[in-house]
């Protein structure tokens, strides 16, 4: 028997990946049970299939570490409650550094993760291949261990909130393709999809890497852009336990995680490669992109010297599917400030499975109350300027933000790419008198002016 959409939610949420099931287990968590979940194909399609499925817990400040750690904890009880395997396991994170200024940067994140109130251990490159027996150690000077990071799996995760939301009363409708969100002006009033019309008093667009475009078309600005985002599964090889942590070699750019005795290695390279500028195809499900082994090439040469086992082992799968990135790797999340109760949960930067849990909760919390539950400026959609939806803006600019991802992180970065946006009349003058510029909302100006015959940098 076919199920029938309802003419009427109360929230309708368009995408059924982890960011969408999340979203609809934490509103009927808090009383909301009049929510509908619309996906175009099948859960989890698109990109949250073939994540790597990490579960870090630090992020840059403490609001958002508290809804990193809301999340692992959240996948702890997940499958008690659900009765559906998540796949999850707390074997700890190791970052290790190879230059002394990393070293400086991983115990400066240390203390972060201190007064976050995270377990974190700073030890030295024997500690780290005590963690991690596979590594060499030969160049490492030290490392970072969170024992309460994990692992887990990503569809298994998905299934496991879309359980739940079902089980509180929402209900999910996969292969109902939304071609519209209807609005009088001011406010959203539903959607159009290929089965009927659905009213709601709000929509939440997290439809990943769509939602962009999606959004468009109503006049809202989502500033994100697909990449082409990598990584190979080896052949089963000795030594790959379960209980090895995930590794971070930042200066690398890799990482590496044991996956049912082989191993994961990943990667965000420095300079990443934008996927669908002419836009991506309707039909684009569970799919994959062609292979660019010359791409990938370096990172595999630096993880063969950090693991010299991969050498002599095969290559199950080389993996290449699209991940979305913001121009400042933060989430686009929160109220869009075009049309009234229309919220936008995307942009998630490779990190979706180990933040789906937090953005859940505070976007629920965000809809019943009208205000966010916490301090959420630094990923609140609001901060972008229109022109950050233009998609060569985008596209110039994510070629760098993806690499920033392990890139070593200090105050006030400037980025080099998709600059002279905006400049003031003055900007010529400014610069033949050694003006050094920096960005901001756009607007190129002045930092500091470089003296008389040194070249401005």
């Amino acid at each position: 028997m076919v199920k029938l959409l309802p003419e009427r939610a109360r929230v309708v949420i368009v995408g059924g990946g982890v960011i969408g099931c999340s979203i609809a287990y934490h509103l009927v968590k808090i009383g909301w049970q009049d929510v509908v979940l619309l996906e175009r194909k099948q859960l989890t399609c698109g990109t949250t299939w073939h994540a790597a499925g990490l579960i870090g817990q630090l992020r840059d400040n403490q609001t958002l570490t508290k809804l990193a750690k809301y999340t692992a904890e959240l996948y702890l009880e997940l499958e008690k409650e659900t009765g559906q395997a998540t796949g999850y396991k707390v074997n700890g994170s190791l970052a290790i550094a190879t230059t002394d200024g990393r070293f400086e940067d991983l115990k400066r994140r240390a203390d972060m993760a201190k007064v976050f109130g995270l377990k974190v251990d700073v030890i030295n490159a024997r500690a780290c291949q005590d963690y991690f027996p596979l590594m060499n150690i030969e160049d490492v000077i030290g490392g970072v261990f969170i024992p309460s990071d994990g692992q887990a799996n990503p569809i298994d995760i998905t299934l496991g909130l879309a359980k739940g939301a079902r089980m509180g009363g929402a209900e999910i409708f996969e292969d109902t393709l939304v071609t519209k969100v209807n609005h009088d002006g001011e406010c959203v009033t539903g959607v159009e999809t290929e089965m009927g019309t659905v009213e709601a008093n709000y929509v939440v667009l997290c439809c990943g890497m769509w939602t962009r475009e999606f959004a468009r078309n109503i006049g809202v600005t989502v500033p994100l852009h697909a990449c082409e985002h990598f990584y190979v599964v080896t052949e089963p090889f000795e030594g790959v336990t379960p209980d090895l942590p995930v590794v971070r070699d930042y200066d690398a750019y890799a990482y590496y995680k044991e996956d049912a005795g082989k191993l994961l290695v990943g990667a965000f390279e420095p300079v990443a490669k934008p996927w669908a500028m002419k836009g991506i195809p309707d039909d684009f499900c569970f799919d994959e992109l062609p292979d660019d082994f010359d791409h990938f090439q370096p990172i595999l040469e630096g993880a063969m010297h950090r693991v010299p086992s991969l050498e002599k082992v095969g290559i199950q799968k080389f993996f290449c599917g699209p991940e979305s990135f913001t121009p400042d790797n933060r989430y686009q999340i929160g109220p869009a400030p075009e049309l009234k109760n229309l919220f936008i949960a995307a942009g998630l930067n490779s990190i979706g499975i180990q933040s789906a849990g937090g953005i859940g909760k505070v976007i629920s919390e965000w809809i019943r109350d009208g205000y966010p539950p916490s301090d959420l400026a630094s990923v609140d959609i609001r901060r972008n300027m229109p022109f950050q939806g233009n998609p060569n803006y985008l596209r110039d600019r994510v070629t760098e933000t993806l690499g920033l991802l392990y890139a070593v992180h200090w105050p006030f970065y400037q980025y080099e790419t998709a600059r002279n946006v905006r400049m003031s009349p003055f900007h010529e003058h400014l610069s033949e008198q050694g003006a050094c510029f920096g960005e901001i909302a756009g607007w190129e100006r002045p930092n500091w002016f470089a003296p008389k015959r040194t070249e401005p940098n």
